[in-house]
């Protein structure tokens, strides 16, 4: 009896056979392994035609001694990876230029052509690269340069009037007043100050009060005189 009992123990611990779902979720899980190996197989196969189809696009440009630089179409960023990758092989220049994924492009350019940082800015805005019209910018960025330093060392400017106010309106302030004027005004230019007696009426106004009041005395004191006294 024990020796049975260790058996049935035995028996029951022991992997059951598979029923009928867990055969069919296998089967499910190779059909889905085999798919996805294909796939790699194939994306692994298109990456070696990409590369072979744009090696022959940089070697046919490098023979081409017309040509300075080449721009693709628009691709995804695993084949402009590819891309980059062949033309550093083959001792070029690349960039990638366009603001989405979408758009996004590859330039190549030979060495000795390559673009200045004026060009790769113009591509960058999306504008196409004009040497003469870039020549005549950079020439007018100079010109202004020079002007805006020789204005500069010239300094501030001075303004001077063709003819003085004075002379110009002496016929309705009086000609002796407008050279008192002028030869005040020169004054004033050589010392760089304005004088006391051109300045307004610097008394106080007790000192005023006291100096009318004397000039009050003084005419009455010449009307009561002998020669200004009334009859009685």
């Amino acid at each position: 009896m024990a020796e049975l009992d260790l058996l049935g123990s035995i028996l029951s611990a022991m992997e059951r056979p598979p029923g009928l779902g867990d055969q069919e979720t296998r089967r499910r899980a190779r059909e889905q392994a085999a798919r996805l190996k294909k796939l790699q197989e194939q994306e692994k196969r298109q990456k070696v035609e990409f590369r072979k189809r744009m090696e022959k696009d940089v070697s046919d440009f490098i023979q081409d001694s017309a040509q300075t630089k080449k721009k693709f179409q628009p691709m995804n960023k695993l084949e402009r990876s590819i891309l980059h990758d062949v033309v550093e092989v083959a001792g070029l220049t690349s960039f990638s230029f366009g603001d989405d994924e979408e758009s996004r492009y590859v330039m190549i350019f030979k060495k000795e052509f390559a673009p200045s940082d004026e060009e790769l800015e113009a591509y960058r805005c999306g504008e196409e690269w004009d040497p003469q019209r870039a020549e005549e910018k950079r020439r007018l960025k100079e010109l202004a340069q020079r002007e805006a330093e020789q204005e500069a060392l010239r300094g501030p400017a001075v303004v001077n009037p063709n003819t003085d106010y004075k002379d110009k309106y002496s016929h309705l302030i009086g000609k002796e007043a407008a050279k008192d004027a002028a030869h005040t005004m020169q004054a004033n230019k050589a010392y760089g100050c304005v004088p006391v007696a051109n300045k307004r009426d610097t008394r106080s106004i007790e000192e005023a009060m006291n100096e009318i009041r004397a000039k009050k005395r003084l005419r009455q004191s010449e009307d009561e005189g002998p020669g200004g006294a009334g009859t009685s």
